[in-house]
């Protein structure tokens, strides 16, 4: 089954609230509204519900099923109830008035529409850099218990074909630690899209060809992440044309699980992410779904600036999904 197909019947039905911060751009009314209106799940956008209905009144966009939030125009109690809530949450790191700060930012009333149970999700990012999507899900939100760090990844799709890139959008700088628990969560997290992962830890050498501290360090993560999860085919250090080339890995890495047909790629470092997935999309035509956030303790997405109203509706959907169990 075609992938959104599949995760459109995953959320079919269920109701699934997702929140949108950025209410006023017009990429999100337009994608809020395909999906209120396709019974998907009940978007939420927050804004100025004027400056939102007249948007929407100029570029023919039915707001039907959209619910419309205005924060600045909450009711005196709603407002405590979230002031009250955050201040509880930050546990003596923010006082009140910095709280009430915080909630005239409207990431942090999503964050916390998310965390009181009053939306299932959160989709950012389309008017804001990614630590302004990230810094409240992480004070707030925060990671799943066992989870020491979050990680983003992209879902790349061309054809049939599903990949995954990470960490593609957060950690600048993973050590061998970090990047092995990487790994094991995007194998994990790769099963939700129907990928059956096989995991490779890139680098620019392949099984010792070079000497370096970062190719030791892929090494020591290789090996950390076998170790993990044994049932998992993680193999490395590779270049990205063993990982992906069968005539390649059969010369560099013979008898590897993953070498020639790997389809969840490991970076080593941020820069590599960021290039390789960009690299993917803009040259090699792939559709780039993400930044996708995994690690948290409920779905947050953080889109790109240079997303478009496409892009904004496959997001939201797949992070809908995240919030099926």
């Amino acid at each position: 089954m075609e992938l959104f197909d599949s995760l459109k019947q995953k959320i079919s039905g269920l109701n699934k609230t997702v929140v949108l911060p950025e209410g006023e751009d017009v990429r999100i009314i337009g994608a809020a509204s395909r999906l209120a209106s396709e019974k998907l799940l009940q978007p939420v956008l927050l804004g100025n519900v004027d400056k939102i209905k007249a948007t929407a009144s100029e570029k023919g966009i039915d707001l039907t099923g959209v619910k419309l939030v205005d924060p600045k125009n909450a009711s005196e109690d709603e407002k405590k109830k979230m002031l009250d809530a955050l201040v509880e949450r930050r546990k003596g790191k923010n006082t009140p008035e910095q709280a009430a700060k915080m909630l005239e930012d409207s990431n942090y009333w999503g964050t916390m529409m998310v965390y009181l149970g009053e939306a299932d999700a959160m989709v950012s990012g389309a008017d804001h850099p990614t630590g302004d999507t990230i810094r409240p899900a992480l004070q707030i939100i925060k990671t799943k218990p066992g989870v020491k760090r979050i990680s983003g990844y992209f879902i790349l799709l061309k054809g049939e074909e599903r990949l995954m890139f990470a960490d593609s959008a957060i950690n600048i700088d993973l050590d061998a630690a970090g990047m092995a628990e990487v790994a094991v969560q995007s194998a994990e997290t790769a099963r939700k899209y129907g990928i059956d992962p096989k995991v490779a830890m890139l680098s620019f050498s392949t099984k010792g060809s070079a000497k370096a501290d970062q190719v030791t360090k892929v090494q020591e993560a290789t090996k950390l992440a076998q170790e993990q999860a044994p049932d998992v085919p993680i193999d490395g250090e590779l270049q990205f044309d063993a990982a992906v080339v069968p005539e390649v890995a059969a010369s560099k890495a013979p008898g590897s699980k993953v070498a020639g047909h790997a389809n969840v790629f490991i970076f080593p470092e941020l820069e590599a992410g960021n290039i390789g997935y960009k690299i993917a999309q803009r040259l090699g035509g792939y559709e780039a779904l993400g930044p996708l956030l995994q690690g948290m303790n409920a779905p947050v997405s953080d889109l790109s600036r240079g997303c478009n109203e496409e892009d904004v509706y496959k997001v939201t959907i797949i992070t809908a999904a995240q919030a099926v169990e």
